[in-house]
């Protein structure tokens, strides 16, 4: 690294010790584009680091609901707003008992890059609460969304910022913020959310977007390396939107998904996954995955165990997919991954892999699909959603699908252009974020010291 990279990067370490996810992804990210740093003493000179990492503005409230006893409940909400250089903040929701400020920092902080590589005007930022929808009627789930979007309204509009569904926030939950929108604003301006259903403005293949579009970056970079998913033994870490239409379309192309998991543990089928069991379950029923083996008793389920690998990484296969939550693959499993004879990882989650795992894997030729590029399926169909409610017109899935496929091979062609220019070889963590950078970082140059 050069000294004004090591000098920002102990500021931000400094200044947010308390924050490790933060610091995780601003390390990843700054130690990557140093490169490009190194190449223009103008950044240094408009101090275009110390901005790029603090964000433009970070709004926390209290969200106080009631329950179906009638007892007042009070969690907590957020929304980082991290940097709007190319289009309005752009990013999702998450209602999870994890979310504090380091989290959506970080989640905000990955989103700018990921935003930029769409090649789509939108900025980034992120938001959510630490309350858990699991358990929860859909009554208090609704009464919560309502007292959240109360505050959050102030905030949000659609050439402000545009939030979208994130863990814990789906179609239902977007339904409930979207209502309390219109009706405290007394106007209905669709694009002000994404995801939402498709009766009120919603875009077809929305849902798929995600594990989509990873599919597509992963085909592109195994192409690039003479290899293909056909016929590849492929494990899946997650069983929620993004893993069950990663699982779809890795099958498509001739994958064998033999695995999928949830927080619990994780199933083995050896014949391959019952996809449409695997929906029933996560998306109609909600249930926890071991319920699998209810209707294919020859399957295997596997409990975690604290403080262990997860057992869907003790699978040997030859793609693995971690679809679930940020740090699901250390050191530790990286060299498991690796022992079993892996040859591709594909990020569906943010920041899934931690920096450690991320080198070794790199070390050993492991192709790693990073996170902000293979993942942006879901946030471009978000910013095609945006574009048909401005038009107040629908595209068909065929076309919303074509549009993804064709931003998701131009992701992937910005990281292997930008991977020879810096003689980076397969390491498309670095340029990836490289080419994210590069963008953001002209139009902050452009735009003056703000």
């Amino acid at each position: 690294m050069n000294r004004y990279t090591e000098k920002v990067l102990a500021s931000v370490h400094e200044k947010n010790s308390h924050e490790k996810e933060f610091i995780q992804a601003v390390d990843e990210v700054l130690k990557s584009i140093a490169p490009m740093v190194e190449k223009n003493p103008n950044f240094e000179a408009t101090s275009l680091l110390e901005r790029l990492v603090e964000p433009e503005r970070i709004i926390s409230f209290r969200v106080p609901w009631v329950d179906d006893n009638g007892k007042v409940q009070v969690n907590r909400g957020f929304r980082v707003q991290f940097n709007g250089a190319i289009g309005p903040y752009k990013g999702g929701l998450r209602f999870h008992p994890s979310v504090n400020q380091s989290i959506m920092k970080f989640l905000a902080f990955e989103q700018i890059f990921k935003n930029a590589l769409t090649g789509l005007p939108i900025g980034g930022g992120k938001g959510g609460s630490d309350f858990d929808p699991k358990g929860k009627s859909d009554n208090e789930i609704m009464r919560f969304c309502q007292s959240f979007m109360n505050e959050l309204q102030r905030h949000i509009g659609h050439n402000l910022d545009v939030p979208a569904g994130d863990i814990g926030v789906g179609g239902r939950e977007i339904g409930y913020l979207f209502g309390q929108y219109r009706k405290i604003k007394n106007q209905y301006e669709a694009g002000v959310l994404t995801g939402k259903g498709l009766e009120y403005g919603g875009s077809l293949a929305r849902k798929e977007a995600t594990g989509f579009g990873l599919i597509y970056f992963m085909r592109e970079m195994l192409e690039a390396n003479n290899l293909n998913l056909k016929d590849k033994i492929t494990t899946i870490s997650g069983s929620g939107n993004v893993a069950i239409y990663a699982a779809q379309k890795a099958v498509e192309y001739g994958a064998k998904v033999v695995a999928m998991s949830d927080s619990n543990g994780c199933i083995y089928d050896e014949n391959g996954i019952d996809l449409d069991e695997i929906k029933r379950l996560k998306e109609v029923e909600r249930l926890r995955i071991k319920e699998y083996l209810t209707k294919h008793p020859n399957a295997k389920y596997m409990e975690n165990i604290k403080g262990e690998t997860p057992k869907v990484y003790t699978i040997k296969a030859d793609i693995v997919l971690p679809c679930a939550t940020q740090n699901d693959i250390n050191l530790e499993t990286a060299k498991l991954l690796v022992e079993n004879g892996t040859i591709a990882v594909g990020e569906g989650a943010n920041m899934p892999t931690t920096i450690e795992a991320i080198d070794y894997l790199i070390e050993h030729k492991v192709l790693l699909a990073p996170a902000k590029a293979a993942n942006a399926g879901g946030v471009a169909t978000s910013a095609l959603e945006m574009s048909q409610n401005s038009m107040r017109y629908s595209w068909s899935f065929e076309e919303v699908d074509e549009k993804l496929n064709e931003i998701m091979t131009n992701i992937f062609k910005a990281c292997k252009e930008t991977s020879k220019e810096y003689n980076l070889g397969i390491n498309y963590v670095a340029s990836a974020n490289i080419a994210g950078f590069k963008k953001v970082a002209h139009a902050m140059m452009a735009q003056g010291i703000i």
